[in-house]
């Protein structure tokens, strides 16, 4: 899988372990920021990855900030974009099997590096279950036109 990953300044440590992580799953990951631990805006680099996968240049991101909550809110701005802020294994893999999520989110300050490999893991092998779900994505998805 493709996947766009992109973290603030609070971020800078625990995004590059998750990067590496997901490049030893032999994920392809493109890593747009920031590369400092010079304070930087958040909301930048939820941009960059909620419009590549709007352009379909990555199947999907992950975003971490402080809490991922900033995150979150900032990329759920883009049409067809679902971002969550997850802090547990249960929430990642709901992000996706109920939600379709496209984004997850979580807080470099909130969970270490364990707990962040275990979130994506669980919401990379989550699969989407559509049905009942699909008519609550439609109702979303609504919202943005």
């Amino acid at each position: 899988m493709k996947i766009a990953i992109g973290g603030d300044h609070a971020a800078i440590e625990l995004k590059s372990d998750i990067k590496n992580y997901l490049t030893s799953l032999g994920h392809t990951v493109e890593d747009i920021g920031s590369y400092s631990e010079a304070s930087t805006d958040y909301p930048l680099y939820a941009k960059e990855v909620a419009e590549r996968i709007q352009s379909n240049k990555v199947e999907s991101g992950i975003l971490i900030c402080g809490t991922g909550i900033g995150m979150s809110i900032a990329a759920n701005k883009f049409e067809g974009i679902r971002a969550a802020a997850v802090a547990d294994p249960y929430s990642a893999m709901s992000a996706k099997k109920h939600n379709n999520a496209n984004v997850l989110c979580f807080g470099a300050r909130v969970v270490g590096v364990e707990l962040a490999k275990m979130l994506v893991d669980a919401y990379l092998n989550a699969k989407y279950e559509g049905g009942r779900h699909q008519t609550r994505i439609d109702q979303i998805t609504s919202f943005e036109k």
